[in-house]
């Protein structure tokens, strides 16, 4: 595919790293020189230094024959118009925007992004994004992270493992003898930094993070095996009431009302704001790393705290003092890679880096098709795919271990005619069946050929 991305930071830079990786033509627009340099020097790039949003510009990147353009600058209105002059000038085919003023994205003005008024395909929130995933994290909170798959019929939970986990110093392979009734596959593990896809005869260490594919009805048994029964989550302390928290504090009092919400924010017009918006959280004006505030909104008492200010040092260190008051489990927003790393040093559970959710989301949509759906593992080393067989495919009435899935990929699960069914050498793969695969970046572009994505779909 012949790819424009309009912006060259964070999100931009990650989402050309890996659409080049895989043999995609990409150019890269921004208007900041250094950025449009450090991308094409590092990558294989062209890039174009200009406004995203003008037509000129466009054209020097390649859009009367671009077949998507996935406008990701800092500006929303950038984003919206980019997307309307790829389409009005160049018709270029799917158009992809982030947007984050939320004024944009309630409901009733859904129609302002018809393909007659500001036609865009697909419009990415990173604030609800990162709002999904958090809550997420709140519901099963022995898990560092949590994707879906199948239709939710299959979740990938990502944990620590204490030195106390039954399944410590055993081939994998064994695994299924000593859990016999259990619907779970371990497909990948971070040791000593290294992120590695699993094989049979890996033995699992204390304190190794690990990724581990369960059917939905046996996920909690699944999370009790691998690091033991945790306190369900009743009390929650936010801080930060901006975009993200009014958002992960909406979104807990419509998915769960159970769960009683304080929220911390240093702002008076914003604190005032989002009371206004909420039904049942109490909202204290403060600072979320003064003690007195910490202790008014009773962070010791708290199943979780979310640290989700605008700064990331500020969240990793309320965050800390939350956990050292005693607090059970604490999220930090952390968009910086090099501050996320120090989390773990001081007691923070969980960090959040909006960039990699937001990648996550456009990696899904850019390979449409009969890839269902992307989740990105760990800052872009590996992804997990759902993907549909094609009548087409090499690997359709084949059995698994004949299909040819390289080293680096693991396949978690398949559903076969309304069926989850694990991986075993001898299970046949049909047309139309969906497999759910672990695969480290560098062999995504092979499980796609698997799948004939970039034949019959791009």
């Amino acid at each position: 595919m012949k790819i424009i991305i309009c912006g060259a930071g964070q999100v931009g830079g990650q989402i050309a790293l890996r659409l080049s990786e895989e043999g995609h033509s990409v150019t890269v627009i921004d208007l900041n020189p250094d950025l449009v340099r450090k991308v094409t020097d590092r990558l294989d790039v062209s890039g174009v230094v200009g406004h995203a949003a003008h037509p000129d510009v466009q054209e020097r990147a390649g859009a009367e024959d671009a077949d998507m353009i996935i406008a990701a600058t800092q500006v929303d209105e950038v984003n919206m118009i980019a997307c309307q002059v790829a389409h009005s000038e160049f018709n270029i085919p799917q158009k992809i925007a982030r947007v984050r003023a939320k004024g944009y994205l309630e409901t009733r003005w859904s129609d302002l992004f018809r393909r007659d008024h500001m036609p865009i395909d697909v419009i990415i929130s990173p604030e609800t994004e990162v709002a999904r995933v958090a809550v997420s994290r709140l519901k099963k909170p022995s898990a560092f992270d949590l994707s879906t798959f199948l239709d939710g019929a299959v979740s990938i939970v990502a944990m620590a493992l204490p030195p106390d986990c039954a399944v410590l110093n055993t081939p994998l392979r064994q695994l299924t003898e000593l859990f016999s009734t259990l619907s779970a596959q371990v497909l990948a593990y971070r040791r000593d930094g290294k992120l590695r896809a699993a094989e049979p005869d890996d033995q699992l260490k204390a304190g190794d993070l690990v990724h581990v594919l369960s059917t939905a009805a046996d996920l909690d048994r699944t999370i009790a095996i691998f690091v033991g029964e945790r306190k369900p989550v009743r009390n929650v302390v936010l801080i930060g009431a901006g975009n993200v928290g009014l958002e992960v504090a909406q979104l807990l009092e419509t998915t769960a009302p159970d769960i009683r919400v304080r929220m911390i924010e240093r702002n008076r017009q914003r604190a005032e704001h989002a009371a206004d918006r909420l039904n049942s959280a109490i909202v204290l004006h403060g600072d979320g790393l003064a003690p007195d505030i910490l202790e008014e909104a009773k962070v010791g008492q708290a199943e979780a705290v979310i640290t989700l200010t605008d700064d990331d040092r500020v969240n990793l260190l309320s965050a800390a003092l939350c956990k050292q008051a005693g607090c059970g489990l604490t999220i930090a927003l952390a968009k910086e890679a090099a501050l996320a790393n120090l989390a773990g040093r001081i007691g923070v559970d969980v960090t959040l880096n909006p960039q990699t959710t937001t990648v996550s989301t456009i990696l899904r949509h850019v390979r449409r098709g009969r890839v269902r759906a992307v989740h990105v593992v760990g800052d872009g080393e590996a992804e997990v795919l759902e993907a549909q067989i094609l009548s087409t495919s090499p690997i359709a009435g084949k059995r698994l271990r004949d299909a040819g899935f390289p080293d680096g990929s693991v396949v978690g699960a398949v559903l076969s005619g309304g069926v989850v069914k694990l991986p075993q050498g001898d299970l046949v793969l049909n047309a139309d069946d969906r497999v759910v695969i672990f695969a480290l970046s560098r062999r995504v572009r092979q499980i796609e050929e698997l799948f004939r994505v970039s034949v019959d779909f791009f």
